[in-house]
């Protein structure tokens, strides 16, 4: 699991858009549903725009004081669906077999632009999904209690996505008592629900983990899937040690930053950010070759620089130590791959 900080911008705005959306279709002005996120309105919808987690609790602040819909959260929640999730969304959907698609969820969750930690398992004759709030001095009682029931929401659509419109648990336990600003009822729930209890939990039978999924296939799970690692890989190598090196990286290719000058600039020393760097599964060299091979293939693909002028724009000494490079990462030459990509 990526050891990511809830200040690192690493996420599609999806879930934020859900909350101010909701949030400003009850009359609310936008500014104000934006109050403190710092993402401009005109990028809301953008999937290109990165958020942190701390964003979207302050999202979830500004909406749990300005909403007066007593069941805003769980409301939120309902009303985000598989397609929202992208890659993540989309394997869940095509998973062949239910349990498959439970256990991808819970491994896979840090794609989701994660709120809660997430837990599944099963006893003889019911599944039961357990959520806890990350752990974060920014989350008090209110916060708590509007995390626990959007993720039931969230959990409660996803399943009627992929088991159907019937889907309902068989009941909820919730580690609070009910909230006089907005709280579940068994109404919305259609179940019973259990407060003050030891965990937030969703339960429901067992019986709708044996039927056959309607859009299962095996060959596009796996495809999906193989994006999935993908995905959770580069998410690690955005946050952490790694991400901080890669934004240090990114300011300059040219200048060719090394090790040492990484590790000043981080108020640290070279010998602990390579551990931090080796820990997260990467290296210095790793990242910085990763950066400027995908810049050199950017280049090549998209403008009519030479090959002398992307040697320069990527710090090499000169041009025969770019193409050796290039070939090394790609195992092309520059010119084969820039005629490979020519429509």
């Amino acid at each position: 699991m990526p050891d990511i900080s809830i200040s690192d911008k690493l996420y599609e705005p999806t879930k934020l858009a859900a909350i101010v959306d909701t949030i400003v279709s009850e009359g609310v002005p936008l500014a104000e549903a934006l109050r403190n996120v710092g993402v401009p309105a005109d990028t809301l919808h953008n999937p290109a725009t990165q958020i942190s987690i701390k964003q979207l609790l302050t999202a979830c602040r500004n909406a749990a004081r300005l909403s007066r819909n007593q069941h805003f959260p769980y409301a939120v929640g309902e009303n985000v669906h598989v397609s929202a999730y992208g890659m993540y969304g989309y394997a869940i959907l095509c998973s062949t077999n239910f349990r498959r698609a439970m256990d991808f969820a819970t491994n896979y969750h840090p794609l989701a632009t994660p709120l809660a930690a997430i837990s599944y398992s099963e006893e003889p004759g019911r599944a039961i999904w357990t959520l806890e709030p990350v752990e974060h001095a920014e989350i008090d009682e209110q916060l708590y209690r509007f995390i626990v029931e959007l993720q039931i929401g969230i959990h409660t659509s996803l399943h009627r996505d992929i088991m159907g419109q019937t889907f309902a648990p068989r009941e909820i336990t919730l580690a609070y008592q009910p909230g006089s600003d907005f709280h579940l009822t068994e109404d919305l729930a259609g179940c019973p629900l259990r407060f003050g209890q030891s965990a937030n939990r969703i339960i429901f039978d067992s019986k709708w983990l044996d039927e056959p999924p309607r859009f299962g296939n095996r060959i596009t799970y796996a495809t999906t899937l193989a994006a999935c690692d993908d995905l959770l890989a580069d998410l690690s190598f955005r946050s952490g040690a790694a991400g901080k090196v890669r934004d240090i990286l990114l300011r300059n290719l040219a200048g060719r930053k090394t090790l040492s000058d990484a590790a000043q600039l981080l108020g640290t020393t070279s010998r602990t950010l390579s551990r931090q760097l080796r820990d997260q599964g990467t290296s210095f060299r790793t990242l910085s070759d990763q950066l400027r091979s995908q810049a050199a293939m950017k280049f090549l693909r998209e403008t009519t620089m030479t090959n002398e002028h992307i040697a320069s724009a990527l710090g090499f000494v000169d041009e025969a130590n770019f193409r050796h490079a290039f070939q090394r990462w790609t195992g092309k030459t520059s010119s084969e791959y820039r005629r490979a990509r020519r429509p």
